[in-house]
């Protein structure tokens, strides 16, 4: 076997910490409050977020044992691998990629939406065309595009820098949010009663609720980020399940305060009927002028920043890892000289995401919300490898030193893969509250086609590796190999 490529050992826990909590808040909390308000109430938001965060820790504890067990680049593509095999690797990296993708580029394009809406007359210049009903002009595609530019040097300097800086951005975000709340609770005319009601006058608070559980694996879809990050740990692999938990619980918290803040902004009814550009943007500078606007801004440029530099570097690794398996080609796993970076990994994603803002934001947001499925079937194959590799007791045959026995985490792990069914179904099944709309369905089908075209194109090249290689590839373990390729011949 040829010597395996691995990356430096460079993170430190805390922007390990930051890369999973900024990719987890992104943009959305501090654009979306309105929308969420309109759909679910301030208190259905809230209640949403917090069991959506609890799901989510649920399913922590499988990422925690695996990352543990595998510090590899490549996550949920290397943790199908273990219990399925070679194809259901590939279908968990293939959806992955798409989904990172396109949360890199949303965030880029959410630059120009904050633009937009504070100084229109520049973004409203070199108007090129419509797409959906979204007018797409040229100082949008300068905008985003110049930004993915500099996070995609960022990320070629090195794990170092982009971590640091990444660090930098969460404390900034986290500030901003917890004074802007501050500031709003202070004020003479806000308060408590613009809160009333919690739910939506024309829904169940139950189904308010479930409406906001629905989105929870794109709105923390990020803590995810820790395992492709795993391999470049500078510190126990122990820690992983501790630094995801605090990164879910920390983000819950930034929800639930902006959230709060807006709706005590004003009366949440009205502010959400106006439908402005940026309904949370106009709230706080009506609230607090221009001084509102500024904190806002700032904590909205970090949330940007840390979701662009966070799926970036998520997307990078991932590729990275899927090129090392010979799963694409193998220039994506090939390191920068002087950096030790997978560049063409980070130039590949960055080259991508540019080409989203010329589709329009609206078109963007139906890929995004198809590849939350993508999301939900990698979180599932997480949690259905712990299930697999935990055992009941110990006359169970043991096949690899990664077996261990704990009922109470294998009962754990199978709940984890049956909530990451339920977001599944929520968004598949017609009638339930986030059931994607027929463009998303669209679009779901189109990179199913693609990808069962591409797997078929390939499929003689996977055969010609063996499982043993593939495991040391994957894993730099051929033991575990042996379950894997079992597994597979029994599907």
């Amino acid at each position: 076997m040829k010597e395996r490529t691995t990356l430096q050992k460079s993170l430190k826990p805390h922007w390990v910490w930051a890369i999973a909590l900024g990719s987890s808040i992104g943009w959305g909390a501090f654009v979306q409050p309105t929308n969420w308000m309109s759909t679910a109430g301030p208190l259905g938001a809230i209640l949403g977020f917090a069991i959506g965060g609890l799901l989510m820790m649920l399913i922590a504890i499988s990422y925690g044992f695996l990352i543990r067990n595998f510090p590899v680049s490549g996550g949920e593509f290397a943790y199908a691998f273990i219990s399925l095999g070679k194809t259901h690797a590939f279908i968990s990296g293939w959806f992955l990629t798409l989904g990172y993708i396109c949360v890199a580029a949303l965030n880029a394009t959410a630059l120009a939406l904050m633009v937009q809406f504070i100084f229109p007359s520049i973004l409203e210049n070199l108007y090129m065309y419509e797409v959906a009903g979204w007018e797409v002009y040229g100082t949008e595609i300068i905008i985003a595009s110049v930004a993915l530019a500099i996070f995609g040097y960022l990320n070629v300097r090195g794990g170092v820098f982009s971590g640091r800086v990444q660090f930098i951005f969460c404390i900034t975000m986290i500030a901003g949010v917890l004074l802007i709340t501050f500031l709003t609770g202070m004020q003479p005319n806000t308060g408590l009663g613009n809160i009333s009601p919690n739910f939506p006058m024309d829904t169940t608070a139950v189904s308010a609720i479930v409406s906001i559980v629905a989105i929870a694996p794109w709105a923390f879809v990020g803590f995810d980020n820790v395992p492709q990050t795993a391999e470049e740990f500078n510190f126990s692999s122990k820690k992983a399940f501790g630094l995801i938990v605090f990164a879910i619980m920390s983000a819950v918290l930034v929800y639930s305060l902006m959230i709060t803040a807006t709706a005590m902004s004003a009366p949440w009814q009205r502010l959400s009927a106006a439908n402005h550009i940026w309904g949370t943007g106009f709230a706080f500078e009506e609230l607090l002028g221009n001084t509102g606007l500024i904190i806002l801004v700032i904590a909205l440029t970090m949330g940007i920043f840390t979701g662009l530099n966070g799926f970036i570097v998520s997307t990078s690794r991932l590729l990275f890892a899927m090129s090392r398996a010979k799963f694409i080609p193998k220039a994506f796993s090939k390191l920068h000289d002087k950096y030790e970076t997978p560049y063409i990994s980070i130039i590949f994603t960055v080259g991508v995401s540019m080409l989203a803002p010329w589709f329009g934001r609206q078109a963007l947001n139906w890929v995004v919300d198809m590849s939350s499925i993508g999301v939900a079937i990698a979180y599932f194959y997480t949690c259905y490898t712990a299930f697999s590799l935990f055992k009941w007791k110990k006359g169970e045959s043991f096949d690899s030193k990664f077996h261990i026995v704990s009922p109470l985490r294998k009962v754990l792990a199978g709940l984890g893969a049956m909530a990451s069914i339920v977001f599944l179904g929520l968004l598949i099944v017609p009638g339930s509250p986030a059931y994607l709309e027929v463009q998303s369905r669209i679009a779901l089908a189109i990179w199913i086609i693609m990808g069962i075209i591409f797997y078929l194109v390939k499929r003689k090249d996977y055969k010609k590796i063996s499982s043993e290689e593939m495991g040391y590839l994957i894993l730099g373990e051929e033991e575990i190999s042996t379950e894997s390729k079992k597994n597979e011949k029994n599907l």
